[in-house]
């Protein structure tokens, strides 16, 4: 039971953001001689045009950087305390807050007919969500653990039941390790980090963040008492492990600039903490779990191209940690137990999509591995589980995930097969070691998430558990595709396509296109029930799994970062003109959808193309790239030069950088509706970029689109913490949306008729 997945050993290749449910309705458009749309009139947006907009005061300062100059008018939006305003917020600069508070009350204003359609858009979400829902139980020992929610609460309640020793059986009660909803009671945001139940059953560690701050306080509980005994720090990541005796943890604390920086030994009920292991590299990030055998705590410092590990003995709490291997640029591995050996999951010797190699136990250091298994151009490995008699390896070939499992005495394997086009999966190791069964999950566009227990002995499965739609769902009533897209330079941009089978496919619909593509984080086809609303409504929702991300193998990350960033891009607006060539939507009639780096695709997207789309959701978007990439004191700055550039040092960078950025590259022309969020205290894409961003387009757009910001003033980069108060946020991103492509004006008038009789 955790939620940051440590000891659970939990791979994820599934949870991607395509859902369904629809009947649908096609709003009245027109096609225009070159395919694109003439939207109706839009009285909301007609509307909003009328409401003054906030203009933010311009206070310009020259930054001279490598030979080059930029003037910035909007730099005195980051506050100059901003470390603390992460961890006090009340501190904030009253100039800044003025602003922030008149965007928020301009948006309200603006948003403000659309509120019973955004309520209705709410109850929809909520409605297909099982409010009482419940995870399945992982044995461990004689208890099972579990998590689930209470019918109406925003938060879990982590929990468990004693079993039969031999049959496995629960057979007793429930007996509730913390209950989320009262933990939140007197918070306006709750977030747990780890929660683990120590080896002995005895004690419950967890860690809480109050403010989006990403600063976790860990606490110990006494299971029987259910007293807390000592609170550990509140400057942790969130991420600890138990020793195997259960008298002591270890854990990561952040340093002020937001890093993970530190690992500290600390016993059970308090003491001295004791320095471990400290990362002398501000690129590199420190990350901590047990070995699938627990026999090993294992420390892995890591950029974004390359890391070293750590072991140190969970069975000795005076341990001193013991290097596998020197970290060495562009080299990455990672460690998985074995009864007689380590096998590494690495890209050595120029293995672009991974290959695995072994070494024995008692001597793994690099000079001891092997070639196991030989790197397959195109097959990306993505991890490994390892148990006593079996290890389980998770591929993904041509954009689709598979489950491989290997027997360590014979060394024969199987893959564990599925019938859709398009699917996602996930596995967990859960707690035991010894055992001859898996638990993964599998899902689709069109296929709400199934559980399954798969034993890998005898290639049975059994399903655990079908996720509930309480307002009904068919898989049949829709449409799943899979095109191809031709990117400037030849590439083929698979794009995943969700439709209701009455939606027609003529060019009239108006679609939702979502893109991620940094970092090499791949948006699988899965189920969820968020996009819902728009298919409903006769909206097309498509995910572009473009470059940066690794739906083609590591050569497809590689292909989409650094001086190739532009494909990311132009992939994504390639996935939007193919959709409209094929006659899924039009050009003018797409909303582009994205987070974070996500939300930097969509500002480059929109400078490149404006004219493709009819609006624009930035949600947290990373827009002000050169500035953020120039300050080495910000949280995820020197980490992340490996993915974007040092244009502190490089001039080749800078000008790469420069020439994308969404905020350096705003001009003077006609944009699409554009909606920005953002978090006040959220450490990896900062408040001020959105706010400065928003305020830049907005002085310099030539047209009389909107420009909307909504500032969280209460969270962080995962914006609210209940899970239904977070709903109202997509909510009203979905109604920016309707909005945008002339759906929301009909169905906001039948609302206000229903609600006059």
């Amino acid at each position: 039971m955790t939620s940051h997945t440590t000891s659970q050993r939990v791979i994820r290749i599934g949870a991607g953001l395509v859902a369904l449910l629809a009947a649908a309705c096609s709003p009245e458009t027109t096609m225009t001689a070159d395919n694109t749309t003439a939207t109706p009139s839009s009285a909301l947006i007609d509307r909003a045009r009328g409401i003054e907009a906030p203009m933010a005061e311009q206070r310009p300062v020259e930054i001279e950087q490598l030979g080059f100059t930029r003037i910035d008018e909007y730099q005195w939006i980051k506050d100059e305390n901003w470390q603390q305003v992460m961890r006090e917020p009340e501190v904030l600069d009253a100039d800044i807050r003025a602003l922030l508070d008149a965007e928020n009350a301009y948006i309200d204003t603006v948003m403000e007919p659309t509120a019973a359609l955004q309520e209705q858009i709410f109850q929809e979400i909520r409605g297909r969500i099982k409010e009482d829902d419940s995870s399945v139980p992982e044995r461990d020992g004689n208890y099972e653990y579990f998590s689930r929610y209470r019918e109406g609460g925003q938060y879990p309640i982590y929990s468990r039941r004693p079993v039969d020793p031999v049959t496995g059986e629960a057979n007793g009660d429930e007996e509730i390790l913390i209950d989320g909803d009262a933990e939140a009671a007197d918070f306006d945001y709750l977030d747990f980090g780890e929660v683990e139940h120590s080896p002995d059953h005895r004690y419950l560690a967890y860690a809480v963040d109050i403010r989006g701050s990403e600063y976790y306080e860990v606490r110990i509980k006494d299971i029987a008492t259910g007293a807390i005994i000592s609170t550990l720090t509140d400057e942790s990541t969130g991420d600890f492990v138990w020793t195997n005796d259960s008298e002591t943890l270890y854990w990561i604390w952040r340093d002020d600039n937001g890093r993970s920086s530190r690992v500290y030994r600390q016993p059970r009920e308090g003491g001295v903490s004791e320095l471990v292991y400290e990362e002398p590299d501000a690129g590199f990030f420190i990350s901590i779990g047990l070995s699938d055998g627990e026999n090993y705590v294992v420390i892995n410092a890591g950029g974004h191209t390359s890391n070293e590990i750590r072991l140190i003995d969970a069975n000795d709490s005076s341990a001193e940690p013991v290097l596998i291997a020197p970290r060495e640029t562009n080299v990455e591995y990672y460690l998985t137990e074995a009864p007689d050996r380590f096998y590494f999951r690495t890209n050595l010797d120029g293995a672009v999509d991974f290959k695995i190699m072994a070494a024995p136990l008692d001597n793994p250091g690099r000079e001891n591995w092997v070639d196991v298994i030989e790197h397959r151009p195109g097959v990306l490995v993505l991890d490994l589980i390892g148990f006593q008699d079996w290890q389980v390896r998770m591929e993904r070939e041509n954009a689709l995930p598979r489950i491989v499992v290997r027997e360590y005495a014979t060394g024969a394997e199987h893959q564990i097969d599925f019938a859709e086009e398009a699917y996602s999966l996930g596995v967990s190791a859960g707690y035991e070691y010894a055992v001859d069964l898996i638990r993964f999950s599998y899902e689709s566009p069109s296929t709400p998430e199934e559980t399954y227990d798969y034993n890998m002995r005898t290639h049975e499965r059994v399903l655990r558990k079908r996720q509930e739609v309480p307002s009904g769902h068919d898989p049949a009533d829709y449409v799943v595709r899979r095109i191809m897209a031709p990117a400037s330079d030849g590439a083929q941009i698979p794009v995943t396509v969700l439709y209701h089978a009455d939606t027609p496919i003529d060019g009239s619909a108006p679609l939702m296109l979502y893109g991620y593509g940094s970092y090499g984080i791949t948006i699988p086809s899965g189920f969820r029930v968020t996009p819902l609303s728009l298919v409903d409504r006769g909206m097309v929702y498509a995910v572009a799994h473009i470059r940066g991300g690794m739906a083609g193998g590591y050569q497809w990350y590689l292909d989409g970062k650094l001086e190739n960033k532009e494909n990311t891009f132009s992939d994504f607006i390639a996935a939007g003109e193919a959709l409209a060539s094929q006659g899924y939507t039009s050009r003018g009639n797409i909303v582009a959808y994205g987070g974070s780096a996500g939300g930097l695709l969509v500002g480059a997207a929109i400078n490149l193309q404006p004219d493709l789309f009819a609006g624009a959701i930035a949600a947290v978007p990373f827009v002000d790239v050169v500035n953020t990439m120039s300050d080495a004191e910000l949280p995820l700055t020197p980490p992340e030069w490996p993915e974007w550039g040092n244009p502190i040092e490089s001039a080749e960078d800078y000008q790469t950088m420069i020439a994308y950025s969404p905020y350096d590259q705003v001009r003077e022309m006609a944009y699409p509706h554009v909606l920005a969020t953002g978090g006040l205290t959220d450490p990896r894409v900062t408040y001020w970029e959105p706010t400065k961003w928003v305020a830049r387009l907005r002085d310099r757009r030539t047209d009389d689109g909107l420009t909307l910001l909504r500032m969280n003033m209460g969270a962080g980069h995962g914006g609210a913490s209940g899970r239904f108060d977070s709903l109202r946020e997509t909510a009203m991103n979905w109604a920016f949306a309707l909005m945008t492509v002339g759906l929301a004006d009909g169905e906001v008038e039948e609302i206000a008729a229903e609600a006059r009789q």
